[in-house]
């Protein structure tokens, strides 16, 4: 069975990206391990009038995961990298050259500041960091040279919402680039291609694989950017693995219904979370009482599983026993797989968006384990805070 686009999207997930039919009936693609793909003779060579060339150009396996992407995002065409970060990197490097100017939300994921401070600027990039909550006047904030305006809602760890059309709309009437990273919603719960964004970005590691057994990237690019995106991405070579691919293109398939226990789960607990002693704020922007809330509801059709929340004081010693005490949270990074996690954010590198917290920032992933069972481990870790 084909994909039919007109149908729910777990029907669409369980379906998109292959035909059966195509490959003697077989319900899953082939993982094709491959590099040297022959030529009929040697005018096709020549001409290179065939559909599949050599190994880094693409493959069955990664055409299907690619076209279960563009489905899902919408645009005209997807490449396919071997992490998260490289889905970050990869377009940076295509739309930005020697003396231009990119800005940057500052809550954005660590590792892409730490890329754009260390190779963007060694490569001549003038590089900017602007306030998540800037809306439609980050206009006043581009230049001349202002060639891509950066994207993340809702922004890591601290989970700022930021007005994307409103900044879609200025940046483009500037002529630059409007990229985002939605790994945090993925493309079921908010589209970002529909909401003016050029480049979409998504760690296909957190929720699409869902497993914390592989590590992939995808980018989706709308049909004025496709060309510039993909020829980067040849000329860069950062071609994924055949297993991860198809790994990623399974996790597909369970994604939806995976991420309505997740939503569920840490929707709960945020609410509890609210009113437990030892807690300043929860930060998570389904809840009525974040900031960024309206803009939320207006936007993204749903939640994840990860949201943050502040301890009522303390600092490292109380993050420390906190997430010490807890048995179920493991403490590790990324997200998005059926475990639960826990990590003490850090915001020494905020240049804007450090916000006024009167103690520790805790992020959770909320995983697939019963509610119930979370809840208990988060009282233990807020008992051994002494904040009670």
């Amino acid at each position: 069975m084909a994909s039919d686009k007109s149908g729910g999207i777990n029907t669409r997930l369980a379906h998109m990206g292959n035909d059966p039919l195509s490959f003697h009936g077989f319900v899953n693609p082939p993982v094709v391990h491959g590099s040297t793909v022959l030529f009929p003779d040697s005018a096709t060579m020549a001409s290179r009038s065939q559909k599949y060339t050599y190994g880094t150009r693409g493959t069955p396996t990664t055409d299907a995961l690619a076209t279960a992407i563009n489905e899902l995002e919408g645009s005209a065409g997807t490449i396919i990298v071997p992490s998260g970060l490289a889905a970050v990197t990869v377009p940076l490097l295509a739309f930005l050259s020697a003396g231009d100017h990119v800005l940057i939300v500052d809550s954005v994921y660590h590792p892409t500041r730490r890329f754009a401070d260390t190779m963007l600027k060694g490569f001549g990039v003038e590089v900017e960091y602007y306030d998540p909550l800037v809306g439609g006047e980050i206009e006043a904030l581009m230049k001349p040279n202002t060639r891509v305006v950066f994207t993340e809602s809702p922004g890591s760890n601290t989970m700022e919402i930021q007005d994307i059309p409103a900044i879609a709309a200025a940046a483009r009437a500037r002529g630059a680039i409007v990229m985002m990273d939605n790994t945090w919603a993925t493309p079921l719960l908010f589209r970002p291609l529909d909401h003016g964004v050029d480049v979409s970005i998504h760690a296909a590691t957190k929720y699409p694989g869902g497993h914390s057994d592989v590590l992939l990237g995808t980018v989706s690019a709308n049909e004025s950017s496709w060309e510039r995106l993909h020829e980067a991405f040849i000329t860069l070579g950062t071609c994924a693995g055949p297993n991860d691919v198809y790994q990623v293109l399974r996790g597909l398939r369970t994604m939806g219904i995976r991420l309505e226990r997740h939503q569920e789960s840490a929707r709960e607990i945020a609410r509890w979370l609210e009113g437990m002693p030892g807690v300043a704020r929860v930060l998570h922007p389904a809840l009525p009482s974040h900031p960024g809330h309206a803009i939320w509801k207006r936007d993204f059709s749903g939640a994840s599983g990860l949201f943050s929340f502040v301890l009522s004081g303390g600092g490292e010693k109380e993050a420390h026993a906190f997430l010490d005490a807890l048995k179920i949270f493991g403490l590790g990074y990324s997200w998005g797989g059926f475990e639960s996690l826990a990590v003490h954010v850090s915001l020494a590198d905020r240049r804007v968006a450090k916000g006024n917290f009167p103690g520790p920032v805790i992020r959770l992933q909320i995983g697939l384990e019963d509610a119930a069972d979370l809840k208990a481990d988060i009282e233990n870790g807020l008992k051994a805070t002494g904040l009670r």
